[in-house]
């Protein structure tokens, strides 16, 4: 059980950047409530960074371990399984795309910034979790399960960024034709 005691220490103990990592997504993710415009770059950048994060967050934990390759596989089996399950969701009918300005229209919603301090404080209690018991980087059933909850981020991340492709090549071909 963590005291209070620990707690303090755990935080004191994390360094500046993690603080400085929170508070970037937090914004971001922030910024997600309210309607917007993005550039197609800016819904591209942002799910391949928190892709990148999150497997470098399987790599960390358990590259150097036996439940290493199985961590991976579990981490893509997830990612893939979630990808197309996000896919297949239709985008809010607020979703718009204008192929002359190459920007989306996006409503607000608190799912990104969810999505976001989800993969954040997986990362964060996974490290701690770590250090505090360092033999669970060999635990193939930790590994497994922490690698495929990486994944299910990843590919929510990547299939919704994939679905707004989808509109702008559909849209970038509709305007092309007339």
């Amino acid at each position: 059980m963590l005291t209070d005691s620990m707690l303090f220490q755990i935080v004191a103990h994390t360094p500046t950047w993690v603080f400085a990592v929170f508070a970037l997504l937090a914004w971001r993710g922030a910024r997600q409530l309210v309607t917007r415009e993005v550039s197609l770059a800016g819904v591209t950048v942002l799910p391949l960074a928190l892709v990148g994060f999150a497997l470098y967050g399987v790599a960390s934990a358990f590259g150097h371990s036996q439940a290493g390759l199985l961590a991976l596989v579990a981490w893509v089996v997830a990612a893939t399984a979630s990808g197309f399950w996000m896919q297949a969701r239709p985008l809010s009918s607020r979703t718009q795309y204008d192929p002359e300005l190459r920007e989306f229209l996006l409503p607000g919603s608190p799912w990104p910034l969810v999505r976001m301090m989800g993969i954040f404080l997986t990362k964060y209690v996974v490290g701690v979790t770590l250090v505090l018991h360092p033999g669970l980087a060999q635990d193939s059933g930790f590994a497994l399960g922490i690698s495929a909850l990486y994944g299910l981020f990843s590919g929510i991340f990547a299939g919704g960024a994939l679905r707004l492709w989808r509109l702008a090549i559909s849209a970038d071909r509709t305007a092309s034709l007339a």
